[in-house]
């Protein structure tokens, strides 16, 4: 520790987040936006049905909005017929808009392409026909597992474009998990690439194909399924990205570029009834058996479209629109393919990470591109704090003008960071909440019309229905804290779970009669704001008082030492649960604290007592960590999501389970040997 840190002590040091009122340029179009809640609040279904009106083309016009029988049946816009792909293309083409470009790409390695909208209706058209002559037809389902490519947009559109259902399997994924959601959905092909680029090397994905339907091979050659495999799946058809070898099988296997090259680009989209499904996105359960939530068509169109267009105050002219998730995810789907398609956006794809080749590589990207609207998570956020303001520093931002966080509670302090450093403390923030079950968003402020908190998601959108209730299903009042649900039924909900209605009805609508239940925790603050706290199952029970893992977490990370935090809580004789705390220090702080010898050691004294001090503090001493270990990373997914299920096997002494889909599952054996030494208290 040097000098200085020693003369400040540590817990002076802790900020409180000031609220953030709109600029003056996004204040003049309050009005406007204020009008969406008055409109919405006094006539919901007609609110809806003008947005379906106004931001789609249909082919054959709803005469009903909302066929509303009772939970959990909705069919919104059922009697409507519209094409998803050709409201997201074609459309724009016909408008004269052709010459715009609709994808920026950027590959890892440096590779970059402009596809206009009038190209992009060329490659769809080719890839839609490439289906028919496959054999895929309405109603069928095509599992997507592709990197971040423009091939992946083009397939999913593809799909929607003949009326076949796509199951984009995230590429991170393992064989077993592709084969599970193959099976699941009777997929009848499967599009995929030889590889993908990730952190400067190639990755295969075509191996996992070949073993998820059954074929395995010690060589690259010919591949066949064995003798009594059984798979729906017809034909694999396979984008050459990185050209690395492939393992082929005859007759079953097609090569991308090569069908594509031999189709025609004429294609005439299908119209499909506005309750035709359009995706399947599996999500993790309770269960260990992943959920195959299901969206239809008008009703998730017309939502995704309203939400990026307002929460992002988006100019279609003049905007470049960058949202870093993978198509993988469900804000893939919403907020990278159909959001900023229908609303004829120009948007930045790119393939890898944000440290390949070096941790400046995003900052490096909104610079050359000009991105004037950046929608990331607060994984990412967080990383980005900890490799230090020098880096985001050395790269003009000023373009940015709209921030967006998605996926998980900001904590307040990187909320901050990310409109200071990033948004050259000018930018709005839009903290936005939503779910894969919800379709698209549902709480987040709107720029020019709230005075922004750092941390709080803030306010149901307009015609959204969102309230905090307690145990009994009540609205608690305000400074009060319980489940968040959805009390009236919204365009983009999830119709069911693939093959398995009644998981869907007890899943999400047996906990509150007639309500939506989220699974999530929540807080009103005394304005009446939504503060998100996390999954309900993320909540401690601590000699009987319900604490919630994101607020010790956001508490943790408040203070200037800590970059990230994880929290779990741990079996405790006395309590009932301890809060263990697993914290990365920032770069600038790892000389001016005792750092542990090696990775996953316990930190000196001095810090732990420090941190569980801020926590005491910021929340009250019930919350105090029993146990803060300094790690120099926490188990994430290839997304970004900490898995916290790993951290509460490692802090109950229990075997780690599936490491799989993790980044780097050598994470996880440098926490379990820190914890199995002395604590620190």
């Amino acid at each position: 520790m040097t000098d200085d840190a020693q003369s400040t002590p540590l817990e002076s040091l802790s900020t409180a987040s000031p609220a953030f009122p709109p600029t003056v340029e996004f204040a003049a179009q309050a009005n406007a936006h204020a009008e969406l809640y008055s409109w919405a609040a006094a006539d919901r279904l007609g609110f809806w049905g003008e947005q379906a009106r106004e931001l789609l083309t249909w082919d054959s016009p709803f005469s009903e909005v909302l066929d509303w029988s009772g939970a959990p049946v909705a069919r919104w816009f059922a009697d409507g017929t519209l094409n998803a792909c050709y409201n997201a293309v074609d459309r724009h083409v016909e408008a004269g808009n052709g010459d715009r470009v609709a994808l920026l790409f950027e590959g890892e390695p440096g590779d970059t392409r402009r596809i206009t909208y009038a190209e992009l209706q060329q490659e769809v058209s080719r890839a839609a026909n490439v289906l028919l002559d496959l054999g895929v037809r309405t109603g069928d389902r095509v599992a997507i597992y592709l990197p971040m490519i423009p091939e992946a947009v083009i397939a999913m559109l593809a799909c929607a474009r003949i009326g076949a259902v796509h199951s984009v399997v995230f590429g991170g994924f393992s064989a077993e998990a592709l084969r599970s959601r193959i099976d699941d959905a009777s997929a009848v092909l499967v599009i995929t690439a030889d590889g993908g680029y990730r952190r400067g090397s190639a990755s295969a994905l075509k191996p996992a194909v070949d073993e998820a339907l059954g074929a395995t091979s010690d060589a690259l050659g010919p591949v066949d399924p064995p003798s009594g495999t059984t798979t729906t799946v017809r034909k694999v058809l396979v984008v050459r990205r990185t050209g690395q070898d492939v393992a082929w099988s005859e007759g079953r296997d097609v090569w991308w570029h090569e069908a594509l090259a031999a189709a025609s680009d004429q294609h005439t989209p299908v119209a499909v009834e506005a309750e035709h499904p359009l995706f399947i996105l599996y999500t993790s359960g309770t269960t260990g058996k992943p959920k195959g939530i299901f969206h239809t068509t008008g009703g998730y169109l017309t939502q995704t479209a309203f939400t990026h267009l307002n929460v992002f105050d988006l100019k279609a002219e003049t905007d470049v629109y960058w949202c870093t998730a993978d198509v993988g995810w469900v804000t893939g789907h919403s907020y990278v393919v159909y959001g900023p398609l229908l609303n004829g956006a120009t948007q930045l794809v790119y393939e890898g990470t944000p440290d390949t080749p070096h941790k400046g590589r995003w900052w490096e990207l909104v610079a050359r591109y000009g991105v004037t609207i950046l929608y990331t998570a607060p994984t990412a956020i967080r990383t980005c704090m900890k490799w230090g303001e020098d880096i985001p520093a050395g790269h003009d931002l000023s373009s940015l003008r709209v921030l967006g966080s998605v996926g998980e509670p900001i904590n307040p302090e990187a909320w901050t960071w990310y409109r200071r450093v990033i948004g050259g403390d000018r930018t709005p923030v839009v903290d936005t909440w939503w779910q894969t079950e919800t379709g698209a968003i549902m709480i987040s402020p709107l720029p020019g019309v709230t005075a922004a908190k750092p941390g709080s998601a803030q306010t149901p959108l307009p015609g959204i229905a969102a309230e905090v209730v307690d145990e009994e299903g009540h609205p608690v009042p305000d400074g009060a804290s319980g489940y968040l649900v959805l009390t009236e039924p919204w365009p983009a909900m999830l119709r069911g779970i693939w093959g398995d209605e009644q998981r869907f009805r007890d899943t999400y609508w047996s906990r509150f009669a007639d309500i939506y239940f989220a699974g999530d925790g929540a807080r009103k603050d005394d304005d009446g704001d939504i503060w998100l706290l996390g999954r309900v199952d993320d909540v401690m029970n601590i000699s009987g008082h319900r604490l919630s893992t994101a607020e010790i977490e956001s508490a943790l990370v408040s203070h200037p030492m800590v970059a990230e935090a994880a929290v779990v809580g741990a079996s405790d004789e006395t309590t009932g649960q301890a809060v263990v705390a697993f914290v990365i220090l920032r770069a600038e702080w790892l000389d001016r604290v005792a750092e542990p010898a090696e990775p996953g050691t316990d930190p000196q004294p001095d810090v732990a007592t420090t941190l569980r001090a801020h926590v005491a503090k910021e929340i009250g001493p019930i919350a105090k960590p029993r146990t803060i270990l300094v790690v120099t990373e926490l188990p994430k997914t290839r997304s970004g999501k900490i898995m916290r299920r790993l951290l509460r096997d490692v802090a109950e002494h229990r075997t780690v389970g599936d490491v799989t889909t993790l980044a780097d599952s050598s994470v996880m054996d440098l926490i379990a040997s820190g914890l199995d030494r002395p604590t620190s208290t």
